[in-house]
């Protein structure tokens, strides 16, 4: 896997700010998955990938979207800020990338779900902890990633649930069912922090 040749190619995807958000999940993708035993290069390429159609017009989205086989849901009609992970995970597959755990860490990025790899929560987390991010609570959140996984991916979809209920957005039920199963695991674990 030559990690350039995805780096070059999302760099003509996307705006300078998006570009940097790419690297610096790929970044911090890399150093959870050393930290937590996933494997790096695929964390990297996952992370590079996550973003790779957030830019591009919302009628090529759906154009890709529906090439994948991908029928949306009435919340993903409804929440067009979820459509660049489902076209992201049909471009991974476009670019010949066959690799379902990657496919998937692109594909759930936004909403996550119940029953989540390692690589799918790190690509999730990454993305809420990359360098650039600076929204209250970032920190909290850096803290917790290097420390618990699923501690950080409660913190941060309290985060998301919560700032889409008080905004009157549609919630899919895939953050919610994240939310469930990693709540779950963590009591099971007597690990609820």
């Amino acid at each position: 896997m030559d990690i350039n040749y995805y780096v070059n190619l999302i760099k003509g995807r996307m705006g300078e700010r998006r570009f940097i958000h790419s690297v610096n999940v790929a970044k911090a993708a890399v150093k959870l998955a050393e930290i937590y035993g996933a494997d790096t290069e695929k964390a990297e390429l996952a992370g590079i990938l996550h973003d790779a159609c957030k830019e591009i017009p919302k009628d090529e989205m759906l154009q890709i979207i529906s090439s994948g086989g991908i029928i949306l849901d009435a919340t993903e009609k409804a929440s067009s800020k979820l459509w660049h992970a489902l076209a992201g995970s049909v471009y991974a597959r476009q670019l010949g990338i066959d690799d379902d755990d990657i496919v998937n860490s692109i594909k759930y990025h936004t909403t996550g779900r119940a029953g989540m790899s390692l690589l799918e929560k790190i690509i999730f987390t990454a993305d809420f902890i990359s360098d650039e991010r600076d929204y209250n609570g970032v920190e909290i959140m850096r803290e917790k990633a290097y420390n618990n996984l699923e501690d950080a991916m409660l913190f941060g979809l309290q985060f998301t649930i919560t700032n889409l209920a008080e905004r009157k957005l549609p919630i899919h039920s895939n953050a919610i069912d994240c939310y469930n199963d990693i709540l779950t695991t963590l009591n099971q674990k007597g690990l609820l922090l």
